[in-house]
C-alpha cells in the first residue's frame, strides 16, 4: 500500500515544471497542463490498487531516456501530438459510459483549450513525423487494451494512471 503512494507521489512530483522535458512553453501553458492532470485524478472512480492485475506495459515512447535532442527541439508539436491522442480517447462513447459524464466534460474542455493554445504555437513547429507515428502506434496499443478488456473499470483505470504518467512527462 506504501508504495502505491510513492509512486502516487513521484508522478505528481515529475508533473511539476521543474521536471519538464525543459521545452520553453510559456508558464500559461504548464498550469493548464496542471488543470488536465487534476481533471484526471478527480476522474478516479476505482482504487488504482484492485486493478494491478490489469496492468501493462504501454510502452510509453516519451520516457525521459527515450527522447531524443531533436525531440526535445518539436517540444511544441510532441505536446500537441499527445493531447490530441488524449482528446480522441476520452471523446469515445465507450469514454461515456465509464466516466462521470461532468467530470469528462471538464477533461475535455481543458484539452480542447490546451489543443486550440498549441495550434498557435506549433505553426513555427509542424514537421514531427516520426513523434507522430509513435503517438499514433502508443494510442493504438491503449485502444486495443480497452477492447481486449471489454472496457472494464478497471481497465480504464489503468490508462487513467498510463496517461497521468504521460502528462507528467510534459
Amino acid at each position: 500500500m506504501a508504495q502505491i503512494y510513492l509512486l502516487v507521489a513521484g508522478v505528481m512530483l515529475c508533473s511539476i515544471p521543474a521536471c519538464s522535458l525543459g521545452w520553453n512553453l510559456p508558464r500559461s501553458h504548464s498550469q493548464e497542463n496542471k488543470e488536465v492532470f487534476q481533471h484526471l485524478e478527480q476522474m478516479q472512480r476505482i482504487p488504482s490498487q484492485w486493478c494491478l492485475k490489469d496492468r501493462t506495459d504501454f510502452k510509453c515512447p516519451w520516457k525521459r531516456e527515450n527522447i531524443t535532442p531533436i525531440q526535445m527541439t518539436q517540444g511544441t508539436c510532441h505536446h500537441h501530438l499527445m493531447l490530441q491522442q488524449i482528446f480522441n480517447l476520452f471523446a469515445t462513447e465507450n469514454s461515456r459510459a465509464a466516466w462521470n459524464n461532468t467530470l469528462l466534460d471538464k477533461l475535455l474542455s481543458s484539452l480542447h483549450l490546451r489543443l486550440h493554445r498549441l495550434e498557435q504555437l506549433k505553426k513555427d513547429n509542424l514537421d514531427c513525423r516520426d513523434l507522430g507515428l509513435a503517438a499514433r502506434e502508443y494510442f493504438h496499443g491503449i485502444h486495443v487494451y480497452l477492447k481486449a478488456k471489454e472496457y472494464s473499470p478497471c481497465a480504464w483505470e489503468v490508462v487513467r494512471v498510463e496517461i497521468e504518467g504521460c502528462l507528467s512527462l510534459m
